[in-house]
């Protein structure tokens, strides 16, 4: 089982996120245990004190560092030189930017640690001395870390076996690298990328367009290769078609992603505007 702990000053704040969908049927199935900690639950004061305003001057105020070592040493969380296992990640606009491959290191882990920052920020010595991970969720400022550590939680948690209803579904979403050499290969493919079997397979890319019933919707049909039966066919469509969404919307992407060949040419007709079905 995978342990997830959430430090914040707002604990009533996770009693939705982690009531609904994926990450509560992982609870239910003991694949993980999610406990909240309260941070005010650790200070010493008759006001519960967590921030002060910081040192030099400046607007707002800063978490003080006193509470957050405190609950994080109580958790039995050993200094960052001896995990091996275990992982304390703050939630900041000043980390890392959380991304698939992170959170499939995460998913290997027993433990994972969240610090929700809130205010003006948390004391550097937080960062400096006790986290080994800080991660932002994107280039945009929220009121607290606890929407991030929710987002963070719910991506590791749809990693872990047993947590999806289909093991393969975690493999073909979007982002979702592979190395699975296994599985067939019809379509050529770099090395190390071993895309699926024909029904799925985004290999680091945006997903692939998808359509159910009706085959026709308002005039709309659904594009024939789906329906033709040829899976390689279909594995050939699902692939361009999502190189023609990643240029559009996440070009960035694709300098993270080796191409085959034929990939490569199907850039540059989409690039130069012959996108074709």
């Amino acid at each position: 089982m995978m342990k997830f702990d959430l430090i914040t000053i707002f604990p009533d704040f996770f009693r939705g996120p982690l009531d609904f969908g994926i990450v509560r049927r992982a609870r239910e199935a003991k694949l993980i245990e999610v406990a909240i900690h309260d941070l005010r639950g650790f200070t010493h004061d008759k006001h519960r004190t967590v921030d002060d305003r910081p040192f030099g001057g400046g607007e707002g105020m800063v978490l003080k560092p006193e509470p957050i070592f405190e609950c994080v040493e109580g958790l039995g969380i050993g200094p960052r030189a001896e995990r091996k296992r275990e992982s304390v990640v703050m939630l900041t606009p000043q980390g890392k930017l959380f991304r698939q491959d992170v959170a499939q290191e995460l998913a290997a882990l027993d433990r994972v640690v969240f610090i929700c920052g809130r205010y003006e920020g948390v004391d550097e010595r937080v960062s400096d001395e006790l986290a080994d991970r800080e991660l932002s969720v994107g280039d945009y400022i929220l009121s607290g870390g606890e929407l991030a550590a929710a987002i963070v939680l719910d991506a590791v948690t749809r990693l872990l076996p047993g947590a999806l209803g289909n093991e393969a579904s975690a493999r073909q979403e979007s982002f979702t690298r592979y190395t699975d050499r296994t599985v067939p290969a019809p379509v050529e493919s770099p090395a190390g990328q071993v895309p699926p079997d024909s029904t799925c397979g985004s290999g680091g890319l945006l997903d692939y367009p998808h359509y159910t019933r009706p085959a026709e919707f308002r005039g709309m049909p659904v594009p024939d290769v789906l329906v033709g039966g040829n899976h390689d066919d279909i594995r050939r469509w699902r692939r361009r078609k999502a190189l023609e969404k990643t240029l559009r919307n996440r070009p960035d992407l694709l300098t993270r992603v080796e191409l085959s060949a034929e990939e490569r040419d199907w850039v540059a007709q989409i690039v130069a505007g012959g996108q074709k079905n």
